[in-house]
C-alpha cells in the first residue's frame, strides 16, 4: 500500500489507515476475539495508521491497541489517540493540568511511554483560538509524553484556525463523497503548510456502503439510531448530517458509479484517497473480512480519481445547499 508522511510527525503511515471506534463498542457489541482479528487482518492488508481516542469504550479501545502493540512488538505502527471528550465540554476543561492527566490515561491505555500523536478531540470552538491551549500541547511535547499534536474537528473555520499555529501536526476532519467542503480551503491550506489531513467518516457512517435501504434499522446503542437529531453530539458526525432518506437515494446513484470488480465501499475510500492533500482516510471496520477489504481500496486511487465528476455532480444535486453552509 501506498505510504504518505503524515505532516509535521515526519511519520510514514498507510493511505488507509484503520478507526478504532467500534472497538470501544459504542456502535453495538464487537467482542475481543474480533477486535483482536480485526487489528491483525488490517496490519496483514499494509496499514499501519491506527486511529482511537480515549473515549472510545472509555478506554476500550485505546488497550486493545495497546495488548496488541505489546504481543506484536516487531510492528511499527503510528497510534494517534484523542483526548477532551471525557469532561464538560467548556473551554475552560483544555488545561495543561487536564491535559497531563489525560495523556498518562492514553500511555497507560496503550502501554506507551511517548504517545505519537494526540488530537484534540472536536472541543469547543474557542479552544482553538487560543493560545495557552497551544502552548500547553508544546509542554507536552517537551516533556516527551507526546511526540506531536493535532485537532479534529467538526467544521472547516476550526480547522484554518489549527492550521495556522506552526506546530499543529495533523488536522483530522469529515470527508467523504458527501461532505466536499474541505476540498475548497483545508486541504490546500493544510499542504502549503506542511500539514497532515486525516479523513474520517469516509462511508458518511456506512451510507456510502451501498446497503441501506429507507428501512434499515440500527441497534438501540448505536450512534446512528441515537444521535440522528444531534442529541448526543454533532450531528454532522452521524451520516455526515446527510439526511438519511436523501442519504440512500445518494448513496443508490453513488453506487451506480463503481466499476465492475470494485466494492462500493473500496471506490468511495479509494475516492478520498484521490484528493490532493489527503494523507490518510480511517474508514472502521466489524470483522476481519472488512479490514481487509478496506485495505485493498488503497490500491485503488485511480479508480477514486475517475469518480470526480459524478460525486460533485451528485453533491451539488443532493447536500450542497444544505450541508455546504454548517461544516
Amino acid at each position: 500500500m501506498e505510504q504518505r508522511i503524515l505532516g509535521k510527525t515526519g511519520r510514514s503511515v498507510s493511505t488507509v489507515g484503520l478507526g478504532t471506534w467500534q472497538l470501544g463498542a459504542d456502535w453495538g457489541d464487537v467482542s475481543e476475539a474480533d477486535a483482536f482479528a480485526v487489528l491483525d487482518a488490517s496490519v496483514e492488508g499494509g496499514v499501519n495508521f491506527f486511529d482511537t481516542a480515549d473515549v472510545y469504550g472509555d478506554g476500550r479501545s485505546e488497550q486493545f491497541i495497546g495488548r496488541f502493540l505489546r504481543a506484536n512488538p516487531d510492528l511499527d505502527i503510528t497510534v494517534a489517540t484523542k483526548m477532551g471528550r471525557r469532561v464538560d465540554q467548556v473551554p475552560g476543561n483544555y488545561t495543561l493540568e487536564n491535559f497531563r492527566a489525560w495523556t498518562d490515561r492514553s500511555r497507560r491505555n496503550l502501554q506507551q511511554d511517548t504517545l505519537d500523536l494526540v488530537q484534540l478531540h472536536c472541543p469547543p470552538t474557542a479552544v482553538y483560538n487560543n493560545s495557552e491551549v497551544y502552548d500547553a500541547l508544546d509542554t507536552l511535547v517537551s516533556e516527551g509524553a507526546i511526540r506531536n499534536y493535532g485537532v479534529s474537528v467538526e467544521r472547516t473555520d476550526e480547522a484554518l484556525e489549527a492550521i495556522k499555529r506552526g506546530n499543529t501536526a495533523s488536522v483530522q476532519i469529515i470527508l467523504n463523497a458527501f461532505r466536499l467542503k474541505p476540498l475548497d480551503e483545508v486541504l490546500p491550506a493544510a499542504k502549503e503548510a506542511g500539514v497532515g489531513i486525516i479523513a474520517r467518516v469516509p462511508l458518511a457512517s456506512g451510507l456510502l456502503s451501498g446497503k441501506y435501504t429507507q428501512h434499515t434499522e440500527f441497534p438501540e446503542d448505536d450512534h446512528r439510531n441515537y444521535n440522528r437529531d444531534g442529541s448526543s453530539f454533532d450531528v454532522g458526525e452521524t451520516f455526515s448530517g446527510v439526511d438519511f432518506a436523501t442519504g440512500v437515494k445518494a448513496a443508490q446513484e453513488f453506487s451506480a458509479l463503481v466499476p465492475d470488480g470494485v466494492s462500493t465501499v473500496q471506490a468511495a475510500l479509494a475516492w478520498v484517497i484521490a484528493q490532493d492533500g489527503v494523507t490518510a482516510v480511517i474508514p472502521g471496520a466489524r470483522s476481519a473480512e472488512q479490514a481487509r477489504s478496506n485495505a485493498a481500496a488503497g490500491e485503488l486511487q485511480s479508480v477514486g480519481a475517475g469518480l470526480t465528476d459524478g460525486v460533485q455532480d451528485i453533491y451539488d444535486r443532493y447536500f450542497r445547499e444544505a450541508i455546504h453552509p454548517r461544516w
